[in-house]
């Protein structure tokens, strides 16, 4: 019999594992996965998620693994910026950075704080039915009952799927490569994320690390073919973007469909809670999804700081972070379409050049500022 279920090893996960762990609370982690190990590409860490780490004692050590990011720029084709959101203000104001990493070695930083007893692998969620108690039933035969269960599962979540039949998975029309290089790029990137949009495709880079640099590549899935070569999708851009995907080993790239969530109308059922991407999956184009995990994870256990009472912690908790996700959510759909126009492109991109700083500054802020 456990006290608290925890479904799903991935960075809202393991976040809301250390937040629950900090406030004494008895949990267990189930993961599909037989090992958290070196999968995936980069990911941004924005000041909101790291403001989260700060408070579990963990910025340091995820700034030491990562690239510290004090710019956002967006260009053309030809590397020529028409934005540029500088962040070293918030970073000042909220005493923490953007932090370009490793998913992997973020997963490893949360995963090593938390006591390994607590962790389960290779308990993939088979079914999950409501009693007295949840009974979670495990692809390798374990049966487990459990009082409160937090699916922490992803856009597919079964336990969504389960206990509350809902949501259905949208398409954005989009296909994304990532890939991961061991590549030097030119000092001015060091410590920017760089986005390249041209005609119905875009380019982004960001260094991970003093070696790794992490890139992605997208195309409208109109254009898609699985015999098309990368390279020559993006022969009409800046030499940099070639040299990035020549540097890279196949096994080093993956593609997906990008999707995201049609919003739901509860995250919650009687003792159990929904968080990250089984609640609320977005797009990428914010560099959003995980931040918003680990905001959830927090305000848990905010509220769980001051009631035990986990239904009326998990009513409150939507009622919180609803507004901030359905926003982000919409807004990063609309710009990833705005993103990759086929036509337009360069009265897009002077558009965009017109939006003051202070609009983008007010937009980080929206964005950054935790709700408790």
């Amino acid at each position: 019999m456990n006290t608290i279920s925890i479904i799903g090893a991935g960075i809202g996960g393991l976040t809301l594992g250390n937040v629950l762990q900090q406030y004494g609370y008895d949990f267990t982690i189930y993961e599909s996965a037989p090992e958290i190990k070196p999968v995936g590409a980069g990911i941004m860490m924005a000041v909101n998620a790291m403001q989260v780490f700060d408070k579990l004692g963990l910025k340091e050590k995820i700034e030491g693994a990562g690239n510290k990011i004090h710019r956002i720029t967006l260009s053309n084709e030809s590397l020529k910026p028409f934005s540029k959101t500088e962040i070293l203000e918030l970073e000042k104001q909220y005493n923490s950075c953007n932090v370009a990493i490793h998913r992997a070695e973020l997963q490893r930083i949360l995963a090593e704080n938390l006591d390994q007893t607590s962790i389960k692998l290779n308990h993939s969620l088979q079914t999950i039915e409501k009693k007295d108690n949840y009974i979670l039933d495990f692809k390798n035969g374990n049966q487990v009952e459990s009082t409160i269960v937090f699916g922490a599962d992803g856009i597919k979540s079964p336990i969504r799927n389960q206990i509350l039949k809902t949501g259905s998975i949208r398409s954005s029309g989009q296909k994304c490569w990532r890939g991961l290089v061991d590549f030097e790029l030119p000092e001015q990137h060091h410590h920017e994320a760089f986005e390249m949009w041209g005609k119905g495709k875009r380019f982004g880079f960001v260094k991970i690390s003093e070696k790794k640099v992490y890139w992605y590549a997208c195309i409208n899935e109109k254009s898609f073919s699985r015999y098309i070569q990368i390279a020559d999708i993006f022969k009409d851009f800046d030499s940099l973007v070639l040299n990035l995907i020549e540097a890279t080993s196949k096994e080093n790239i993956i593609c997906n469909e990008i999707t995201d969530l049609t919003p739901i109308p509860h995250w919650y059922a009687e003792n159990l809670c929904l968080i990250g991407d089984a609640a609320h999956a977005t797009t990428p184009n914010m560099g959003q999804g995980a931040c918003q995990a680990i905001e959830d994870a927090y305000v848990i256990g905010k509220l769980l700081e001051k009631s035990s009472d986990f239904n009326a912690a998990f009513e409150e908790f939507q009622k919180i972070r609803r507004k901030k996700v359905d926003y982000i959510v919409n807004t990063s759909r609309t710009i990833g379409k705005i993103s990759q126009w086929e036509h337009g492109n360069s009265l897009r991109n002077f558009m965009m050049s017109l939006i003051p700083e202070r609009i983008n500054q007010k937009m980080a802020k929206k964005i950054i500022e935790l709700e408790l």
